[in-house]
């Protein structure tokens, strides 16, 4: 069993930061790879990439958020971190972290998801 626990989600303006966390737990050997997947109000079966990284500290960005926001990890903690900076109305969306590990590279491990609302 492997957990994954996301959080740090909240209310900000435009223009503004949120720092969103990672955590999974359980029957971890080694995670491959680590990140955000969002899904915005209204769109309930599309879940679009944020961004990702590896073990090794590769990054993937979407483009949308390239520039803006900067993924983290501290390995031996299984934990990562979203630094969202430069927040817009359209970054609304429910933030979801996603685990991947060496071990089950086809399977996708979620949290429970954290909202963000940018808005005025």
């Amino acid at each position: 069993q492997v957990q994954v626990v996301d959080s740090g989600g909240g209310w900000v303006q435009p223009g503004g930061s949120l720092r969103l966390s990672c955590e999974a737990s359980g029957s971890i050997y080694s995670i491959y790879s680590m990140g955000w997947f969002r899904q915005a109000p209204g769109k309930q079966r599309e879940r679009e990439l944020v961004g990702t990284i590896t073990r090794g500290g590769v990054t993937n960005y979407a483009m949308a958020v390239k520039g803006r926001f900067t993924i983290s990890r501290v390995n031996d903690q299984n934990t990562a971190y979203l630094q969202m900076d430069s927040l817009r109305p359209e970054d609304t969306a429910v933030y979801y972290c996603n685990v991947v590990l060496f071990s089950s590279p086809d399977k996708n491990y979620w949290g429970q998801g954290t909202q963000v609302t940018v808005s005025s």
